[in-house]
């Protein structure tokens, strides 16, 4: 950021009076510019068993499977943010049935939200930002094609356990990528 989006002023990075962060701040209105986390809110959708997976038709990870998930939108629920998301990449109608798992990403400034949910009719097919998007058992998923270290864990997690107690609630630091050996579900 370098200018104002008010007034115009050149903006200048410093903490302002009674914060403890770096902030962009313009020096002529005092307004200061948070830069917060993006959510990404998605879903672990299963039909007789197997999860619904999409292969990634954009960057990042292009060509890459992933849960059918993406950024919130100003307006909607996380709910409403997963179940979009998974009509957009997977043209797929999914009944959520509970929060599932929540994690911060801090080094890219996100937290993913993924829920569980049913996918009623075996019906879906690749939207624009999905190359295909198919089924799989659990034996058959694609452990070391999976996008994202997110998608890893909490495909696993669900795998040992689709309804804990509980959500899952973690935090995926930028050392903590899991290995191919860790990813896979334990036999």
């Amino acid at each position: 950021m370098k200018y104002c989006s008010q007034c115009k002023t050149g903006i200048e990075w410093k903490i302002p009076a009674g914060d403890n962060r770096h902030r962009y701040v313009c020096p002529a209105c005092d307004i200061i510019f948070y830069d917060n986390p993006r959510i990404v809110a998605g879903t672990i959708a299963e039909h007789a068993g197997k999860i619904l997976l999409c292969r990634r038709a954009i960057e990042p990870r292009k060509g890459y499977w992933t849960l059918p998930a993406g950024f919130m939108e100003n307006g909607e629920s996380t709910e409403e943010a997963a179940l979009r998301e998974t009509r957009e990449e997977a043209n797929a109608e999914v009944i959520i049935t509970s929060l599932f798992s929540m994690i911060t990403v801090p080094h890219i400034a996100q937290v993913h939200i993924f829920f569980a949910a049913e996918l009623p009719k075996p019906e879906f097919s690749s939207g624009e930002e999905s190359l295909e998007v198919e089924l799989f058992a659990p034996e058959d998923i694609p452990w070391d094609e999976l996008a994202f270290p997110t998608v890893n864990r909490s495909l696993k997690l669900y795998l040992e356990n689709p309804t804990p107690r509980h959500a899952h609630v973690f935090d995926i630091l930028p050392h903590q990528a899991l290995s191919v050996e860790e990813a896979s579900p334990k036999s």
